[in-house]
């Protein structure tokens, strides 16, 4: 008798003990407040997130290299794509004609020659539209992820959504962009965005360049022989450094660097 009272004790406080760690949340962080403390690898987190819808950049789409205050280079490069520079004058182009396949657009006549078409207009609606898109990626509210890697996101396998860190991103060693040809990637980086010497981004899944987009409030830097994957709306200035290569655009707020780089609009 005094054996089955005790069986049944021990039956009812392991009910009562299975019944609240029911309701204990072990569940990661919720989407958009990983901790800058201890921020998660995207790899690490099983979190359903946002379609986020692509960001527009209208005309500012035309361009392959667009900027404020001119392009300077270092021969040869290699753009395919249309290359433009206002307000500043055509002058500030440095890129020659051999170097561009594509139409080199300047605000005067002062532009690379003999190739370059004049039309400030279509210019300035382009450098507007750039604007519009910053804000829009930059603006986006809720994110999926924050602060992944604490800015260092060497190894990453990054996901569709909408990421923040709330300062500088490095790329120390190679990143993977994993997802379908229609996802969206938004990455809003609130300082310095630099990649490392021979470092690359690599698409898998069927992810396509022309839906990724880095809106970078400080300057960009890609070093020696690296290659780049997306969309730069950059709030000021892009550098690319010797031998590194892009399948994306660079719209920049200021001034675009090139030395004997590979640049190809995205399709």
């Amino acid at each position: 008798m005094k054996t089955n009272k005790l069986l049944t004790a021990f039956a009812i406080l392991s009910g009562i003990l299975m019944a609240g760690c029911s309701n204990l949340n072990l569940d990661p962080a919720p989407s958009g407040i990983a901790s800058n403390s201890f921020p998660l690898k995207t790899s690490d987190r099983n979190l359903a997130t946002s379609q986020q819808p692509t960001v527009l950049l209208a005309s500012a789409g035309d361009f392959v290299i667009l900027s404020e205050s001119g392009i300077t280079n270092v021969f040869k490069s290699t753009i395919t794509g249309n290359v433009g520079s206002s307000p500043i004058t055509g002058a500030a182009i440095l890129v020659t004609c051999a170097e561009v396949t594509g139409t080199i657009y300047s605000v005067d006549a002062a532009g690379p020659l003999p190739c370059t078409v004049t039309n400030a207009t279509k210019l300035t609606a382009a450098v507007g539209d750039m604007l519009t898109a910053y804000n829009d990626a930059a603006g986006r509210i809720n994110p999926d992820f924050l602060n992944v890697g604490a800015g260092s996101i060497g190894g990453e396998t990054l996901t569709p959504g909408l990421y923040k860190w709330t300062s500088g991103v490095t790329i120390p060693t190679d990143v993977t962009i994993s997802g379908g040809p229609n996802d969206v990637w938004i990455f809003q980086v609130a300082g310095t965005l630099t990649m490392s010497s021979a470092v690359r981004i690599t698409l898998i899944g069927g992810a396509q360049a022309k839906n990724i987009f880095w809106a970078a409030s400080g300057a960009v830097t890609f070093g020696t022989t690296s290659h780049f994957e997306g969309n730069i709306l950059g709030a000021t200035g892009i550098n690319l450094q010797t031998g590194a290569s892009i399948n994306g655009r660079m719209l920049a707020q200021t001034a675009v660097t090139l030395q004997m780089n590979t640049i190809t609009t995205p399709q």
